[in-house]
């Protein structure tokens, strides 16, 4: 058996038509405005996806019946340049609470000019997870982070105008 368990990161790279701060913003405040609601691991229909603005914050769902469900948390928060969530969903879409399973999200915004922002994501510790490659699959996918991050971009210059 290995002794390290293999990286099962997943990395994008995109720009954004939007000034940095407001890319950061639709991200993070904004991150509602552009979250499909079929995305959404409680029982009840998605009414709101939430990051609150601060390290140490929640990210979560609530739901049309008033439920909330945890995703994980916010480890850093530093605007406009990065966010980075703890993402404690397992192979199944399941809240997993233990923070040895959790996986966590990086995402850094660099201006490219005026009006456009570099965003680099990674989607890192997918292999603490229980089931990691199912997973890594899951958002690796057109329905994962290449769909999402398509749709925060589309927001981001959309909102920017």
């Amino acid at each position: 058996m290995p002794d390290t368990l293999p990286d099962l990161a997943v990395r994008k790279s995109l720009t954004v038509e939007a000034p940095c701060a407001h890319a950061f913003t639709v991200f993070t405040t904004g991150f509602d405005s552009w979250w499909p609601r079929a995305h959404h691991i409680g029982k009840a229909d998605l009414l709101a996806a939430v990051i609150e603005p601060r390290a140490g914050g929640r990210w979560f769902e609530k739901g049309i019946d008033g439920s909330e469900c945890e995703w994980g948390k916010v480890l850093v928060y530093e605007p406009p340049s990065r966010v980075v969530l703890s993402w404690h969903l397992n192979g199944e879409w399941q809240y997993d609470p233990d923070p040895a399973h959790a996986s966590e999200v990086d995402v850094r915004f660099t201006p490219d000019g005026p009006s456009r922002t570099k965003v680099e994501f990674v989607h890192r510790h997918i292999e603490r997870a229980v089931g990691a490659e199912q997973l890594r699959a899951g958002v690796d996918s057109e329905g994962g982070w290449n769909g999402l991050l398509a749709m925060f971009a589309a927001k981001a210059k959309e909102t920017a105008a």
